[in-house]
């Protein structure tokens, strides 16, 4: 079972999305039970990992090796480890909870759920596997459904939201095909093998990791987005249907800093740890902290403040990896799947308030809390994750980020921490103008929040306060990883501490 694992969590959404084109094309309801039902497999075997993931050792896990294409030496190759496992988890659990959120979908049904269930695959694919070819396979996969899904079922401006998105991802994803061949013909290694390109690294020189690094970098920084390579998000944000901006923000930036862990980190340490790659990396950090913030405050539109809190919130995984210390390192990933679950249900409240009463214009709301005070109630929860309240889940990442940056970036740090005022400014602004004072009579029969809706809220509103009060689980899963990927990067910063987890 275990070496079927993460192909099931892969390859059944996508046979899902077959089979769902066998429907009948008026067979609404039962097209979306099908998809609840598929995208719901991935959770069962998700608690099946986490039920047998061992977090004391830094090893690829799950595992599956064959061969693909062997006239190029292109394997099939699936495992996962502590860099890993969490978004797995998160993408099974936000795709299961976005089938949900859909549920209101009523154009070419039958398209759009075939289309999020290829989309899934994708992504899973992205975060399993470990051959580099396969990587760059399932990266290209989820950017075409992706595509159809903002252009077709988005805003009024969603064709232009669509092809600025392809174009962005499809320029990021050239520079990494030229820096995954200059790692397959180098020294006439001819491998796509994670785990064997890994191995190689001394082979490489420094101005060659350097070339590659800064190929590779791009491609990822489009995808996270770092600036000046965010133009593409809000856009999409506001133009993409509800669900599709919960995946947007809840995974697919996440792509972005995990390409970067998973490959420019383990492949290309050397480079990696270049004063100037870092300090770039560390500045880049604090201009997404301060401006994503800065322009989320200016914002109108509910869903671009959003999304422009999301260029600021990925700001800190940036400076949290920058730092490359044990808390810095585990910092960034706990705030990847922090992010996840906080603005996913950011998201989802812009949704559910924008399917009432059609419109997202910030002032033109208040007093929503007197006619839905369970939606309130449950936002406010979602807003306080998102500002880093402590007790939940925001702070624990941010503070991570902090701790282990400060000892590096000193100044950058001192700066950055600006955004905390800034992210606290802009969401209780949000919600004095939203949620209090008078209700306005336009809203006096505002219908309050309905079971469908509380359920797509309430499993990320429980995993907001669990990592907030007790994150040990989480930052267990990554532990060992985080120390291993640690000692290769900086290992002065490790002795003794990478051979006590052996």
């Amino acid at each position: 079972m275990d070496q079927w694992v993460l192909t099931l969590c892969t390859f059944v959404p996508a046979l899902g999305a077959i089979l769902v084109l066998m429907f009948p094309r008026n067979a609404h309801n039962a097209i979306r039970w099908f998809s609840a039902i598929v995208t719901f497999i991935p959770i069962l075997l998700s608690v099946y990992i986490l039920q047998n993931f061992r977090t004391g050792t830094s090893e690829f896990q799950f595992m599956v090796r064959a061969d693909w294409i062997p006239a190029f030496n292109i394997q099939y190759i699936m495992g996962i480890d502590g860099l890993s496992v969490t978004m797995v988890v998160l993408t099974a659990l936000l795709c299961f909870l976005c089938v949900f959120v859909s549920w209101n979908i009523s154009k070419a049904v039958k398209g759009y759920f075939s289309l999020f269930l290829l989309l899934e695959a994708g992504m899973m694919g992205v975060f399993c596997a470990l051959d580099f070819f396969l990587f760059y396979v399932f990266w290209e996969v989820m950017l075409l459904p992706m595509y159809f899904l903002i252009g077709v079922w988005g805003g009024p401006k969603r064709e232009y939201a669509a092809i600025k998105f392809f174009l962005y991802t499809l320029f990021g994803s050239v520079l990494m095909l030229l820096g995954m061949i200059a790692l397959y013909f180098h020294n006439g290694l001819h491998s796509f093998d994670m785990t064997v390109l890994m191995e190689q690294r001394d082979l490489y020189s420094l101005i060659f990791q350097k070339w590659v690094y800064a190929a590779l970098f791009i491609g990822f920084a489009i995808k996270v987005p770092v600036f000046p390579f965010h133009t593409w998000l809000p856009l999409a944000h506001v133009e993409a249907p509800t669900a599709i901006s919960v995946i947007l923000a809840g995974i697919l930036l996440k792509m972005g800093t995990y390409g970067i862990f998973r490959i420019s980190y383990s492949i290309l340490p050397d480079a990696a740890t270049d004063n100037t790659f870092r300090i770039a990396l560390a500045l880049l950090g604090l201009v997404n902290i301060i401006y994503g913030a800065l322009v989320a405050m200016a914002q109108t539109d509910f869903k671009k403040l959003v999304a422009y809190s999301s260029v600021s919130h990925m700001g800190y995984c940036l400076l949290g990896m920058a730092a490359m210390t044990a808390a810095g390192l585990n910092g960034a990933l706990l705030q990847m799947f922090n992010h996840g679950t906080s603005t996913a249900m950011l998201f989802i409240i812009v949704g559910v308030i924008y399917e009432r009463e059609h419109h997202r214009v910030i002032n033109d709301f208040g007093g929503l809390v007197h006619r839905m005070p369970v939606y309130t109630g449950i936002s406010v929860l979602a807003i306080f994750s998102s500002l880093g309240l402590p007790g939940l889940n925001g702070f624990i990442s941010e503070a991570l980020v902090f701790l282990g940056s400060f000892p590096e970036f000193q100044t950058i740090v001192i700066i950055s921490a600006v955004g905390i005022v800034l992210t606290a400014g802009y969401l209780l602004w949000l919600t004095q103008r939203v949620f209090l004072g008078p209700l306005k009579e336009r809203y006096a029969q505002t219908p309050e929040i309905n079971k469908r809706e509380m359920f797509t809220l309430v499993p990320l509103a429980a995993l907001a306060i669990f990592v907030g009060v007790y994150p040990s689980p989480v930052l267990k899963l990554m532990d060992a990883s985080v120390v291993n990927l640690g000692a290769l990067l900086k290992p002065e910063l490790y002795q003794g501490v990478a051979q006590l987890l052996k």
